[in-house]
């Protein structure tokens, strides 16, 4: 399979999706390549690189009501939504493994998609280029979003999720030299990303970061002229899209479990139903 990528979008809570996609490939011993994600698509891209099956859903399914992991006590308290000390040291580290050996040892090539606040341009980082402790902050700065979280500081850049710059990183898959790429996508086909509608209050809170906040007023822009690429190689037949086909019902931040073990299962049966295609496109 040389030669093809895998693109991970990110989409908070959508991302359960992906996460039963990528535990069907797992099924079915299905690695590419290289991988590269965004938010939580680089969350989820690290439990199936480290073959680690059912963690990511165990993960936001299972600790989704724990306040440690999401609450409005955290944005008082740790100044984001969501807790990233405990998402992103104590999961891994105490509470749900994380098989840092088996991700070290993989042969996967894994980039990682963060925005630079400061120029509010794409920073990529390959998982070869850094050192076991850094690693977590790399995913941690690509999963903080804006107003949500705080920026993370690492290796003298002020960084902040990756899917502000670069949502879904497909140009920089195939500037990597991968010819033919599946993408999950964590939206239905019919989605289409409105304006930003927070401009004074991102000019209020990031005022010294110009680059973040024109980043966040062009979002629209470089996501739908993304998906309009997307569907230009697919016609082409140079990807392999896999996207909700059922209405998505999950939103960005999402607590009923309910609904989010349907989302996972959702990408499980929607990944096993095409997947004969994909092993026909992949040799093709």
């Amino acid at each position: 399979m040389e030669g093809i990528g895998l693109v991970l979008e990110g989409g908070g809570m959508r991302g359960l999706y992906t996460a039963g996609v990528l535990d069907f490939f797992m099924e079915k011993n299905l690695y590419f390549p290289y991988v590269i994600g965004v938010s939580m698509g680089a969350c989820n891209a690290c439990s199936y690189i480290s073959r680690q099956k059912g963690r990511n859903k165990k993960i936001n399914i299972d600790y989704v009501n724990d306040s440690r992991y999401l609450s409005c006590r955290n944005l008082i308290f740790k100044k984001g939504l969501f807790g990233i000390d405990f998402i992103f040291d104590e999961i891994p580290n105490k509470l749900e493994i994380f098989d840092k050996k088996s991700f070290n040892n993989a042969s996967e090539k894994f980039i990682i998609t963060t925005t630079d606040c400061d120029r509010g341009e794409p920073v990529y980082f390959d998982k070869n280029q850094c050192l076991d402790e850094e690693i977590f902050n790399v995913i941690r700065a690509s999963s903080s979003l804006p107003f949500m979280a705080s920026i993370v500081k690492f290796r003298g850049l002020n960084l902040l999720d990756g899917g502000i710059s670069d949502p879904i990183p497909i140009k920089k898959s195939i500037k990597d030299g991968n010819n033919k790429n599946v993408i999950i996508l964590t939206r239905n086909r019919d989605y289409v990303k409105k304006p930003f509608r927070m401009k004074f209050l991102a000019n209020k809170i990031y005022y010294n970061y110009k680059g973040l906040v024109n980043a966040m007023i062009n979002r629209h822009k470089k996501y739908n002229n993304t998906l309009s690429y997307i569907e230009q190689l697919e016609k082409e037949g140079n990807v392999f899209v896999i996207r909700p086909k059922e209405q998505l019902k999950v939103r960005r931040i999402e607590k009923d479990k309910n609904k989010l073990t349907e989302l996972y299962n959702q990408g499980y049966k929607e990944a096993s139903q095409c997947y004969d295609k994909l092993e026909q496109w992949i040799v093709g």
